[in-house]
């Protein structure tokens, strides 16, 4: 079931479960959120962005043993963005960003991230339907694209994108998300972890 705009204002003033509760921080108005009628919260761009690198390297080979793999130092480098500076996101470029809100989600609440349609528009895309597992906690990690013809200005504190929230049947409350996105506070690439099916089959002749 989707949560509208006024049921996750309750819910972060009080949450049903104040063992497991639902935290948005900062926190959005909760009066002016619970009168939106939306099904959704509204997330700022964070000031911390990772770049890509123009590397020697001619291509990103995850299948190699992990000592061979680039790190991620070697292939992107972070930028701090203060408020009131832009950020220029030229044409095609690709970036990752973060969210200014810190976010935990209880176990019984997952969510999927998407873009505002008006930055949308003008060619600014975010990764579409972006799963938020229950019980991650940290910033998101956003992944901007310039899909336009002209270079596009963003700015700390904007409102960037859009989180919808719903319930999940929970069996087992102690599982929660344990990936290796949970906790962070920057953007981070992280590598593309092979389960061992995908590895054998990856490195068997046919």
């Amino acid at each position: 079931m989707l949560l509208k705009a006024d049921v996750i204002a309750k819910q972060l003033r009080e949450p049903d479960n104040k063992k497991d509760p639902l935290v948005v921080c900062p926190e959005p108005d909760l009066n002016d959120l619970g009168k939106t009628g939306a099904a959704s919260l509204d997330l700022r761009l964070g000031s911390w962005f990772q770049v890509f690198r123009q590397t020697r390297v001619p291509y990103l080979d995850v299948y190699k043993q992990e000592s061979e793999v680039p790190s991620e130092m070697q292939l992107t480098k972070r930028i701090y963005v203060p408020f009131g500076d832009p950020f220029v996101l030229h044409p095609k470029a690709f970036v990752l960003a973060v969210t200014l809100e810190w976010i935990r989600l209880p176990a019984s609440i997952a969510g999927y991230v998407v873009g505002r349609s008006s930055w949308g528009r003008h060619g600014l895309i975010i990764a579409t339907a972006t799963g938020v597992q229950p019980g991650f906690t940290g910033c998101l990690t956003l992944e901007l694209t310039n899909v336009g013809e002209i270079p596009i200005t963003i700015k700390p504190g904007t409102t960037i994108c859009q989180i919808f929230l719903h319930q999940v049947q929970v069996a087992n409350p102690a599982l929660v998300d344990t990936s290796q996105f949970v906790g962070h506070r920057q953007p981070t690439v992280q590598g593309i972890l092979l389960d061992p099916i995908a590895r054998k089959l990856a490195e068997t002749p046919f």
